[in-house]
């Protein structure tokens, strides 16, 4: 059984080149929690939080965790929510969640896998 409002990927597994632009995306129906976590975790790391976007704010919280981090959120029938990390690197190779809840323990399916390879 599924609770709440769903929230998904765009795509599952995304390849960027090095030193081009990655974006990331996920959707949620309007109904859904009005705030939107991105986290990215690394092999044997939990995960950090990146950005929080608020429903009602036209900004997101972009925590200091990254300045190449950037979101960009979009209402319209579905809720889309692009995570873009500028000047791509290696280093960004990791598993990257967008959830609809504080936490990402509920949720263990990886949204991202492979940034770049």
């Amino acid at each position: 059984a599924v609770f709440g409002n769903a929230i998904k990927p765009n795509k599952t597994v995304v390849v960027y080149e090095e030193g081009s632009s990655a974006t990331l995306s996920c959707s949620h129906s309007p109904a859904a929690s009005d705030n939107l976590y991105w986290y990215r975790q690394y092999e044997r790391s939990k995960p950090e939080l990146l950005v929080l976007t608020y429903g009602s704010a036209k900004e997101a919280a972009v925590f200091d965790v990254d300045p190449r981090i950037s979101v960009k959120v979009e209402k319209r029938e579905q809720i889309h929510a692009d995570l873009k990390i500028s000047s791509a690197a290696v280093s960004d190779s990791a598993l990257y969640y967008c959830a609809l809840q504080p936490t990402v323990t509920g949720n263990t399916s990886a949204l991202y896998k492979n940034l770049l390879q």
